[in-house]
């Protein structure tokens, strides 16, 4: 269990992300100041994204490019008791973030998410961002844009994210939900909607709402990673 006043390492996966990283690192200096730490895995980027990452945060590390595989890098990395796997598109509250060691040790659980409000300019992109909150609170399944946290101990005994080209978070929730319910934050995380926007944003909700269904009847995830046209991400 979650000792008050643990370490935290926030993982962050990078693909790509050299024009906006330095602003996410500087939003993150609490963290390192409070004793925590900031990993960056990165996945080969060609703009130079480790170069320029390197100066801001605790380690500069390199995988092979896939979220999973850089998240476990990361992990293995990390030597906080807390794992915050934080996408490089997406800004935490500091204050929270620092709270969740004893937000977890009062509350008995070992995992959790914060809920999601998603930046971009289109009217649904607020309804989308609620819905994806409210499913998780009733499922107790968390997506990687909810910033998910676990303790170091679970994620080794789960044996981390499986190692797989698409939906590796929702497997990863699946394995820490037979150890409890996670901790609903409703402080929000946001998140980016270039996404969604650039897709197309009904496009991109029916995509996912599919690939979801898809995924639980039993669909291989790299059949649904070549749908997804999955070349870019992380994102």
């Amino acid at each position: 269990m979650m000792r008050r006043g643990s370490s935290i390492s926030v993982v962050i996966p990078t693909l790509n992300e050299a024009k906006d990283i330095v602003s996410l690192l500087a939003a993150l200096v609490p963290v390192r100041t409070a004793g925590g730490e900031i990993l960056i895995v990165d996945g080969d980027s060609p703009d130079g994204t480790a170069g320029v990452a390197a100066p801001h945060a605790d380690r500069v590390l390199s995988a092979p490019r896939g979220r999973a595989a850089q998240m476990n890098a990361g992990a293995a990395a990390a030597r906080g008791d807390l794992l915050v796997f934080l996408h490089a598109d997406t800004r935490a509250p500091i204050e929270t973030l620092l709270r969740l060691p004893d937000w977890l040790a009062r509350s008995g659980r070992s995992w959790g998410r914060f809920d999601v409000r998603i930046e971009g300019h289109h009217p649904l992109l607020p309804c989308i961002a609620w819905s994806m909150s409210q499913r998780s609170r009733l499922t107790g399944i968390a997506t990687g844009d909810q910033a998910i946290f676990v303790e170091r101990a679970l994620f080794e005994h789960v044996g981390g994210y499986p190692e797989i080209p698409l939906m590796e978070d929702i497997a990863l929730s699946r394995r820490l939900k037979r150890h409890g319910p996670p901790l609903c934050v409703r402080e929000h995380v946001v998140t980016s909607g270039r996404r969604w926007e650039s897709k197309g944003v009904a496009r991109t909700v029916l995509l996912m709402w599919w690939l979801r269904l898809a995924y639980a009847l039993g669909v291989h995830p790299d059949r649904l990673s070549r749908i997804y046209g999955h070349r870019s991400r992380p994102d």
